[in-house]
C-alpha cells in the first residue's frame, strides 16, 4: 500500500524584470489620471504596503501603453510556461527526480486562461509522459496555493508522483484605464512568479495532512475579478482585514478541532501574506504576536502579493530553514474563502 503523501521539494522562480517600489510610487503619478482618479490621495500605500521589490513578466514601458484580451492573454500562456518549466526543472533537480517519472499533474493560475490548459501544454514542453493524469484549477485566487494541495495529495496517495505547479502574472491584469481604488491599490501590491511542488509517498518530507476550507456566506462581492473589455480587473474590500480580526480565529479553531487539534499544537503558521494590514491582522486574531509571521512578510517584501504562488515561497522559506513539528497553511482567496492544510514532521 502506497504511504502518506509527503512534500519531496519545492522550488520557485520570477520573471526578469525588478520593480521598485519607491520607481513604481513615482509611475504611478504619471500613469494613473490626476483628474479622474484618486492617485494623489492614495500614494501613501506604495509606500505603507510593506513591499520594497516586485517582479513582473513585461517591463515598465507595458503599463502605459494599451492592452486588449487577445494580447494579454497571449502573453500570459507564453510567460507562464517559461516560468513554470524553470520553477519544475529546479524543483525536479532538488529532488534527483526525471520528468518521465511524474504521474500526476495539477496546475493551479487565476491571471489567465488556457484551451488547451497549462498542464497539457507543459506535456510537451518539458516533456512530460503522455499517460500523465492532469488537472487545471481556475478561480481560486490568492487561496490556491493552499487549495490546490489537497487533490495533488489525493492523487499522491494512489502511489503517483506528483507535480503541483501554480503561477500567476498579475502584472498582466493591470489596466491603466481603471482609476478605482483598487486598482490603484492592486499597483502598489501585486507581483509575478511561479512555485513547483514534488509530492510523493516514498521519501522524507513533511506528509500533507488534514486538509479544509471556509467560505463565508454573502461574501461574494469581497475579492476576484470583474471581465472587462479590456481585460480583468481587479475586486478587493477594505473590509478584509476586519474580517479577518473578526472570524478567522473561530474558523481556524473550528477546521482544527475537526481534526482533533488546537492552535497549541501547531508549531508554525505559514500563511500567504496578502498585504502588510492582512499579516498583522492574521497575528492579531491567532494570537501569535508581532513577529509572529516574520517570514510571511520577508516574501511580501521581497516579491509583494504573487496571489497563490506567495504563500510556497513562505513554505519554501520554512523548508529550507528546517521544518519541524506540525505546521498549518493558510490562504484566504475569493469565495471569500480561507484554506487550510496541515503538514506533519
Amino acid at each position: 500500500m502506497p504511504g502518506a503523501p509527503r512534500l519531496a521539494a519545492i522550488a520557485t522562480a520570477v520573471p526578469p524584470y525588478r520593480l521598485d517600489q519607491p520607481e513604481i510610487e513615482r509611475l504611478a503619478e504619471r500613469v494613473f489620471d490626476r483628474k479622474t482618479s484618486e492617485i494623489q490621495r492614495l500614494l501613501p500605500v506604495y509606500a505603507n504596503a510593506g513591499i520594497e521589490t516586485r517582479y513582473s513578466c513585461v517591463p515598465v514601458e507595458w503599463f502605459f501603453m494599451p492592452h486588449g484580451w487577445r494580447e494579454r492573454n497571449a502573453l500570459y500562456v507564453d510567460r507562464a510556461l517559461d516560468l513554470v518549466c524553470t520553477a519544475v526543472r529546479r524543483c525536479l533537480a532538488c529532488a534527483g527526480c526525471r520528468p518521465e517519472e511524474i504521474d500526476g499533474l495539477v496546475v493551479v493560475s487565476t491571471t489567465g486562461i488556457a484551451t488547451p490548459s497549462l498542464d497539457a501544454l507543459l506535456i510537451d514542453r518539458l516533456p512530460l509522459r503522455p499517460e500523465v493524469a492532469r488537472l487545471p484549477i481556475f478561480g481560486l485566487g490568492c487561496a490556491g496555493g493552499v487549495l490546490g494541495l489537497a487533490p495533488a495529495a489525493a492523487m499522491a496517495r494512489e502511489g503517483r508522483t506528483v507535480l503541483f505547479v501554480v503561477v500567476e502574472l498579475c502584472a498582466l491584469t493591470f489596466r491603466r484605464t481603471d482609476s478605482s481604488k483598487s486598482n490603484i491599490i492592486a499597483s502598489a501590491l501585486f507581483g509575478d512568479g511561479a512555485a513547483a511542488v514534488l509530492i510523493r509517498s516514498d521519501c522524507d518530507g513533511p506528509v500533507l495532512g488534514a486538509s479544509g476550507s471556509y467560505t463565508w456566506p454573502d461574501s461574494l462581492d469581497i475579492m476576484g475579478w470583474a471581465v472587462e473589455d479590456d481585460g480583468l480587473g481587479v475586486l478587493f474590500s477594505r473590509d478584509i482585514p476586519n474580517l479577518i480580526r473578526r472570524d478567522i480565529r473561530t474558523v481556524t479553531d473550528r477546521f482544527l478541532r475537526g481534526c482533533q487539534l488546537t492552535r497549541d499544537l501547531i508549531r508554525h503558521y505559514i500563511c500567504h501574506p496578502g498585504g502588510a494590514k492582512v499579516v498583522a491582522a492574521l497575528e492579531d486574531a491567532l494570537e501569535l504576536g508581532d513577529g509572529g509571521l516574520d517570514d510571511a512578510r520577508v516574501v511580501l517584501r521581497r516579491y509583494g502579493n504573487m496571489s497563490a504562488v506567495t504563500v510556497l515561497f513562505v513554505l519554501e522559506r520554512h523548508l529550507h530553514r528546517g521544518l519541524e513539528g506540525r505546521a498549518l497553511m493558510l490562504a484566504l482567496g475569493p469565495g471569500f474563502t480561507v484554506g487550510f492544510q496541515i503538514l506533519e514532521t
